[in-house]
């Protein structure tokens, strides 16, 4: 037999343990079903990481590698999003403060629609 079908017929094995594990926490109650399901469960993860170093002895550090990086990537990425969203506030904040012309220029103005002294709002001078 090829090596693939032993691991595929190991595989449906390992699921029918893991139906029979819940067909006993129905039946019998949840301490039999439990252990049995958990029993399987790890002797299946050591049977995966068994396989896995069988096909590839390097996958292991290949999926560090890749678990990594796309966790600094993550990260680096939302930072940078939260870097890039703050300056985008100071830079609102700055276009929306005055120039200094548009300052001097309002300082003109209303320097300029002030009555002069010893008149009135009408422009009358005071008697």
């Amino acid at each position: 037999m090829k090596p693939r079908y032993i691991d595929a017929i190991i595989d449906l094995a390992y699921g029918g343990l893991i139906f029979v594990s819940v067909v006993l926490i129905v039946v019998e109650g949840t301490r039999v079903g439990l252990a049995l399901g958990l029993g399987v469960l790890v002797s299946y993860a050591l049977h995966v990481i068994w396989k896995m170093a069988r096909f590839d002895p390097e996958w292991m550090t290949t999926e560090m590698e890749e678990t990594v990086e796309e966790a600094v990537e993550q990260t680096i990425g939302e930072q940078v999003d939260t870097v890039q969203q703050r300056i985008e506030t100071v830079d609102e904040r700055i276009d929306r403060r005055p120039r200094e012309d548009e300052i001097e220029n309002l300082l003109e103005e209303t320097v300029a629609d002030e009555p002069a002294s010893g008149e009135d709002e009408t422009g009358d001078a005071a008697r």
